[in-house]
């Protein structure tokens, strides 16, 4: 049983083709949000002289009543409590002045924030004046190069996509940067509406050019950033997203060919998919609207090739209704088909369409309702209507088919077919043959991010920074982070070339690595030293250590119980786990990291669909092994999903109390996910299993649901909310990056400086991880204060 890892749902598109660095198996993204604004408290706390004697402390219940509003999130009710429990009646009160020290460091990072956030604002908007005077001139919008000079209308192209989404972007940030009454000034704003209408006649001009991609990047993506609450943009962003992906599929890559690609994808398969769903599933199915998302991708198929002036098939004999024998008289052989559309093929996408309407028609009618026998017809339909008519390549038909049927569900299930199996299993376990690197595109160029301790890359001559400008000879120039991947991993013991640049060298140079097993670690520290070893201690005074968890693998509660008995042994007293960009992995994995920090009651409650036979199932908590009770804080993002969802809900559900939430509010996924090899002939159906609940019994809410509900109380919220703009984001990930890195083995100085932050650095750069620390802070003085108490 396992928790997908959450990706490729429609409110991701941007992480998809804006990711800033992956992992040699796995990418990390990334999204934005707003900050918070300043809250101003009043304090006025007297200053401790001389040594406090336990017997003088304040009395814990107010101390308990200031930590309970800080644990909230309530700074400013916090400060006020404090001013108004005595004062100069309590001048030896340490643990409210300790207490009052913490909401002015809190009330000191919302300050700096919307300071940064104020100029962001004042500097985008100047950024946009720029570009109007220059559209005052001429009726275009200044940008590109004639914004650089100061707007002259002379070098300002309205036709040029590249203008128009640059005047977008910089609309996009100043929304990003404005409070709620200035983001709705900027969109009755005229030149903003002139600029949007701009875009969309220029998107609408790509789309007839079958430029589906270049409509989405230069004019959707920003639109629903200019305007997320507009439905119509977003479900126009999603058809074009939906065409470029097919577009794609008929498309060689440096690594696959589109026959690669769809090798081994058979009828059969989805025949047996559906079927293990009927009897598997979470949920009632509604056939009727999978076969309505089926038939209008087909539809959209048709549309994808008519526009295409030019298009390579690769395909089977056996797909197409000629089934020629090949040169050598084998049936079965492949070949490949280069064609220009001719009048004759456009009539047969056109009568095409005209049957996938007629099929439409009789799925209405249905006298009875849709089941899956109604269903399993229409699906033999089109491939018949197909071979009789439009002869597209038979695999490709029906892995578009089965996809837009399956998303009908939900965004994890899915058919895992036969070439991306493998993949796909890397990604669940995080083991895989390769050289043990990450890897990232920093302007277009393949660079090595850092290395991974104890793997062939670490003692091969490679290094952080390098340039990777070939892979067995093939150059990277436009490959894709996933295609690069695939080059360099291989099977154990096989060796792959890899031709490097590095800076401030001239010359190129080969290094040859043989590669092995890989397990990348998915427990990391605030910082690596120069000998790949994690810090994990944020406070040396206070001993508050950090932890952070990149995914939940079957070695990473073994891996999180050797470092946290590393961190108790030399005297923990707080702990801030971080499961920021964690997105999922497999459930017994969830459960054995919750399991370590509580000592009995339920973690998660997993409910099956209806059926005979189908019961919940509980998973508990042991009482032997488990952690000391210290103050605890989670970190999580909208990026955190699945697994993550199942360890914050458990520890900060009311039922355990045992964990403080602070960031944004999770990704909202909500769901238990199986494997199945149903399918046969290599392939799996990854299909939705249960539902997950937490310990008080509530229900995580997938996102996907309660959008359509017109509601946002999906996931888990955090106790303490703190929301990262797109700037403090880019600064968190580039600090993070820096304090990730890890060089060569033996390097002695030689090459680029490395970078490192100090953990005053590290703290200024994420507010998230500050306030988290803050609370741990506030943990430890309520801890001390009872104590104190209890001696008294």
């Amino acid at each position: 049983m396992l928790l997908e890892k959450s990706e490729n749902t429609p409110w991701k598109r941007r992480e998809r083709y804006f990711v800033c660095l992956v992992w040699l198996m796995t990418a990390v993204i990334s999204s934005c949000a707003c900050a918070f604004a300043s809250r101003a408290v009043v304090l006025d706390p007297c200053e401790t002289t001389g040594e406090v004697g336990e017997s003088e402390a304040v009395e814990p219940s107010t101390v308990e009543r200031v930590c309970g509003l800080i644990y909230q999130g309530e700074f400013a009710s916090a400060g006020q409590l404090i001013a108004k429990s005595g004062g100069d009646e309590h001048p030896r009160a340490r643990f409210l002045s300790e207490l009052a020290e913490i909401v002015r460091e809190y009330e000191d990072i919302s300050k700096r924030r919307q300071s940064a956030r104020e100029a962001a604002y004042k500097e985008q908007l100047a950024e946009l004046e720029k570009f109007r005077n220059g559209a005052d001139a001429n009726g275009a919008p200044a940008t590109g190069a004639g914004a650089n000079r100061g707007g002259d209308a002379n070098d300002v192209d309205p036709n040029d996509a590249n203008d128009v989404s640059l005047v977008l972007s910089v609309v996009a940030r100043v929304r990003e940067f404005a409070d709620d009454a200035r983001k709705e000034r900027l969109l009755d704003d005229e030149f903003v509406k002139q600029t949007i209408q701009r875009a969309v006649d220029r998107a609408a001009g790509f789309e007839t050019e079958g430029k589906w991609l270049e409509a989405y990047t230069s004019c959707y993506y920003w639109l629903e950033v200019i305007d997320p609450n507009n439905e119509a943009y977003s479900d126009y962003a999603e058809q074009l997203l939906e065409k470029a992906q097919i577009a794609a599929s008929f498309e060689d890559s440096p690594c696959e060919t589109s026959k690669e690609r769809y090798e081994g994808i058979k009828k059969e398969m989805f025949v047996r998919a559906i079927h293990a769903l009927s009897v598997n599933y979470v949920s009632l199915i509604d056939y009727g609207e999978m076969a309505t998302k089926a038939v209008n991708r087909c539809k959209l198929l048709a549309e994808v090739m008519g526009k295409r002036a030019e298009f390579v098939v690769r395909c089977s004999l056996l797909s197409v209704d000629s089934k020629k024998e090949s040169d050598e008289g084998e049936k079965g052989s492949e070949f490949i088909v280069h064609s220009s559309f001719s009048p004759a093929d456009k009539q047969k996408l056109t009568a095409w369409l005209v049957a996938l309407a007629a099929v439409e028609d009789e799925m209405k009618d249905a006298p009875t309702g849709f089941n899956k026998g109604n269903f399993m017809e229409v699906f033999d339909r089109v491939l018949t209507l197909n071979t009789s008519i439009a002869e597209l390549p038979e695999p490709v038909l029906i892995a578009q088919f089965s996809e837009a049927a399956l998303s009908a569900l939900d965004p994890y299930t899915v058919m895992v077919w036969p070439k991306q199996v493998q993949d796909f299993e890397k990604m669940m376990t995080n083991e895989f043959t390769g050289i043990g690197i990450e890897i990232s595109k920093r302007q277009g160029l393949l660079t090595v991010a850092s290395l991974l301790p104890d793997t062939p890359a670490y003692n091969s001559g490679l290094d952080a920074g390098d340039v990777i400008e070939k892979v067995n000879g093939v150059e990277t120039k436009d490959m894709t982070l996933i295609c690069a991947v695939h080059k360099i991993t291989g099977p154990k013991g096989t060796e792959v070339l890899l031709t490097i640049k590095r800076p401030g060298e001239e010359k190129t140079k080969d290094i040859t690595i043989t590669r092995d097993r890989i397990k990348v670690p998915t427990i990391r520290g605030w910082r690596r030293t120069e000998a790949g070893k994690w810090l994990h201690i944020v406070d040396e005074k206070n001993k508050i250590g950090y932890v952070r968890l990149t995914s939940f693998s079957g070695q990473s509660a073994s891996g999180l119980e050797n470092i946290l008995l590393e961190l108790e042994s030399e005297g923990l007293e707080g702990l801030i786990l971080d499961l920021r960009f964690n997105t999922g992995g497999l459930l017994e994995s969830a459960v054995a990291v919750a399991d370590k920090f509580l000592d009995g009651g339920l973690i998660v409650k997993t409910q099956p669909g209806p059926g005979f036979g189908k019961w919940p199932s509980y998973s508990t908590a042991h009482k032997s092994k488990t952690h000391p009770n210290y103050p605890l804080v989670i970190l999580m993002n909208s990026s955190s999903a699945s697994a993550s969802e199942i360890v914050s809900g458990a520890l900060a559900d009311e039922g355990h109390k045992r964990a403080i939430l602070v960031g944004a509010r999770t990704h909202g996924k909500g769901s238990v996910q199986g494997i199945t090899h149903y399918p046969g002939g290599g392939a799996q159906l990854k299909y939705t299993m249960a539902y997950y609940h937490l310990p008080s019994s509530q229900r995580v809410e997938s996102r996907d649901a309660m959008e359509k509900q017109g509601r946002t109380d999906w996931g888990i919220g955090p106790n303490v909310e703190v929301k990262l703009r797109s700037d403090e984001l880019k600064e968190m990930i580039d600090t993070q990056r820096d304090n990730d890195v890890l060089v060569q083995a033996g390097r002695n100085g030689v090459g680029p400086e490395l970078k490192k932050h100090t953990i005053k650095e590290t703290l200024a750069a994420d507010p998230q991880l500050a306030v988290g620390f803050l609370v741990v802070k506030s943990k430890l003085i309520q801890a001390r204060a009872s104590a104190a108490a209890e001696q008294n």
